[in-house]
């Protein structure tokens, strides 16, 4: 059964964003490094409307803000912010900044001049530069559903560029649970998956992205 977002789960989205001066950008009331009360840059409700449409523009839909995107991800940080100008014209280069550094999820990766998202594309791209997967296991949560055609043909992609696998039970749960109330969570034998040459590569501390996984290296938990 789809199920919709709670309440309580969109305001966990709009964390206002502030920045301390000693560990940077951060969101929520205080910074979860050192513990202080930093300054004030975006409020919750603007920062959670600007990361859905650099999302999009970074994942999805380039040509529509008139962005190049290089094969690898990547766009000149300030063509976007000129881009999303024309949007949010309350827009100011720290808040987007901002954005990208003081998401939780690692949804983004800044490199000089340059910004590109780190999963979740449509587009086409290649990411092989991330580090090889160092993960023995990997997870992936599905419905009860998908979970039994999974198991009969493995894992491919179907609106994304790389199927996402998540590095934990419990993220696999977390994610699964979006989509579903009875979450079935599948393991998958990375280690072997590998060995017989199927690339899985290290997109954030919680996921991994692979072109597809065979049958053979997924099972039932």
């Amino acid at each position: 059964m789809i199920k919709e977002k709670s309440q309580n789960e969109n305001n966990e989205l709009r964390d206002p964003i502030y920045w301390c001066n000693k560990d940077g950008y951060y969101r929520g009331k205080k910074c979860p490094v050192c513990n202080s009360k930093g300054c004030f840059v975006l409020g919750g409700e603007k920062t959670y409307r600007l990361g859905k449409i650099v999302s999009g523009a970074l994942r999805h839909f380039p040509k529509e803000f008139n962005i190049d995107v290089d094969d690898q991800g990547w766009t000149d940080l300030n063509d976007l912010f000129i881009a999303l100008r024309k949007k949010y014209r309350w827009l100011k280069m720290r808040h987007l900044v901002g954005l990208i550094k003081s998401d939780e999820k690692e949804r983004y990766e800044l490199k000089g001049t340059k910004v590109r998202a780190r999963y979740g594309h449509s587009i086409v791209v290649n990411l092989d530069d991330y580090p090889e997967n160092d993960q023995s296991i990997l997870y992936y949560g599905t419905s009860e559903e998908e979970a039994g055609i999974i198991l009969s043909v493995g894992l491919k992609p179907i609106k994304q560029r790389y199927v996402h696998l998540s590095k934990t039970y419990e993220k696999a749960l977390e994610a699964a649970s979006i989509h579903t109330d009875r979450p079935i969570i599948l393991k998958i034998d990375a280690e072997h998956a590998q060995l017989h040459g199927i690339k899985i590569i290290s997109a954030t501390k919680d996921i991994a992205l692979a072109n597809k996984i065979s049958q053979e290296y997924v099972s039932k938990i």
